[in-house]
């Protein structure tokens, strides 16, 4: 008999909501999330009358990132693209490789050392009569008027070594320069896969912050409706109302991070303009799993990262300075020609050209532990040079398996997400469903559709987390 009664009740509930709706229906929208089919079959168990209520399945969230609604259209950019016009555009790469051209300038200017090296003088002397030098050291020359002009050679023989190394020791930095440029071009190629990953992220949640707006605008309208059709109370209203406040301000936050996520985009690009685009996303819906052996990834590692390379390089032109610095013990040995003519000249001076040759060795006797502390020095600076090649190892070793497992718990995470997302669907349908037929009241939607919300959004970010995460490991695991 209690059966029977609810059941008149809630067929009655229906049809004056039924009769409501069509009176409402031009100027009103419907409340925005319908019952799934199974939910409808559920509720006409109790009442059969229930399921006229069903409204069209509530769509999908998207998939493909656009231009957000109220911004101009902008070109279309891939994330390919993207990665080009940095590396083309971007003054940290442009400053990388001027300093590795650089770095080649001295390594001509240490080889410049074993040149010949030629002088021309031209000298005119007015000297009084009779006189000579005879201050400074040990020099006590004659001083004789003339004009001449003349040429000087000279060219290091051999010092043993000396420039040798150190022409090596620069060799080695111009490579060491030349591999951080390119982990320059690898750095930068993280940082637009992550702040593309971003823009798209939030682009897709301005979307969804979009059309929580406008669902919640619906439900406001229709609790409206009902309120002055006194079937429900001003505190379904006050709550509906509250509802579309968060979602504005939800909109607002999300305006706020689009735009923040494309300046951050065009800065990694090099450009100082606020370009909008239109990013594609090329993401697939479905995307491979996470690597599940990051020891494979640390060998790989070891062998391709360009800054462990370059970190190489210098340990060996560290090593090889030191090894030039211990050469300065070592006598230098060089020779010096002079050729030239004296067309006016003092009597004394008989000859009108003069020309000379020889050699010199020198041996360096003591300068106060100069070299001693030097070479030394240099030697010190090459054991720290090796650790610091040892320490990045083990940091690379750590980052890539980190990255790894990163990777993995936001591959995971989508799943979840995704799980998240139905369940709160299904939840909302549920709620919206039982308000309609007057089974609970405003704050059971209102929840239900805060936490839809908060699915759609967390499983938008677990998506694009993902991308950047394996963004991160093939940074990690080198070119």
């Amino acid at each position: 008999m209690n059966k029977q009664i609810r059941n008149t009740r809630l067929a009655a509930c229906v049809a004056i909501l039924a009769t409501l709706s069509t009176a409402i229906a031009a100027q009103q929208p419907s409340l925005p999330d319908a019952p799934a089919s199974r939910l409808i079959a559920a509720l006409a168990q109790e009442s059969p009358s229930s399921a006229s209520f069903a409204d069209p399945p509530m769509p999908a969230a998207p998939q493909n990132t656009t231009q957000p609604a109220g911004q101009p259209a902008g070109t279309q950019l891939t994330l390919a693209q993207a990665e080009q016009i940095a590396i083309r555009n971007n003054p940290n790469i442009s400053v990388a490789r001027l300093l590795a051209l650089a770095q080649a300038q001295v390594t001509r200017e240490v080889r410049s050392a074993e040149m010949p090296t030629a002088i021309g003088n031209l000298t005119a002397v007015d000297a009084h009569e009779n006189s000579r030098i005879t201050a400074g050291l040990l020099n006590n020359p004659s001083v004789y008027d003339r004009a001449a002009g003349g040429l000087t050679v000279s060219q290091l023989i051999t010092d043993f070594g000396r420039t040798h190394n150190l022409v090596l020791s620069a060799e080695s930095l111009a490579k060491a320069q030349l591999e951080s440029a390119h982990a320059t071009e690898l750095d930068i190629t993280l940082t637009v896969d992550q702040a593309f990953y971003q823009a798209l992220t939030a682009q897709a949640v301005l979307k969804v912050a979009q059309s929580t707006v406008a669902e919640r605008q619906a439900t406001a309208d229709q609790v409206g409706a009902l309120t002055k059709a006194k079937i429900r109370s001003n505190l379904d209203l006050s709550f509906a109302d509250v509802q579309l406040s968060q979602s504005q301000l939800l909109l607002l936050d999300a305006e706020n991070s689009a735009q923040a996520a494309m300046a951050a985009l065009n800065n990694v690009l090099g450009s100082e303009q606020d370009q909008q685009y239109t990013l594609v996303d090329e993401t697939n819906n479905n995307p491979p799993p996470a690597p599940d052996d990051p020891e494979t990834l640390v060998t790989a590692a070891f062998s391709v990262r360009p800054d462990l390379a370059a970190m190489k390089d210098q340990f060996i032109s560290a090593r090889q300075y030191s090894a030039a610095e211990h050469d300065l013990w070592l006598p230098t040995i060089s020779a010096i020609g002079a050729v030239g003519g004296t067309p006016v000249r003092a009597d004394q001076i008989q000859s009108s050209w003069y020309g000379a040759a020889g050699a010199n060795i020198s041996i360096p006797v003591f300068n106060g532990f100069l070299y001693n502390a030097e070479a030394r020095d240099a030697k010190l600076r090459a054991q720290a040079a090796q650790e610091n090649v040892r320490n990045l190892r083990d940091t690379i070793a750590r980052d890539v398996r980190t990255a790894v497992l990163n990777a993995q718990t936001a591959y995971q995470r989508i799943a979840v997400t995704r799980q998240l997302l139905d369940q709160s669907n299904f939840a909302l349908d549920l709620a919206t469903a039982r308000y309609k037929i007057g089974l609970s009241g405003i704050v059971e939607i209102s929840e239900a559709q805060l936490n839809q919300t908060q699915a759609e959004i967390a499983n938008t970010n677990a998506r694009y987390a993902y991308q950047t995460a394996l963004a991160v490991v093939r940074y990690e695991t080198g070119p």
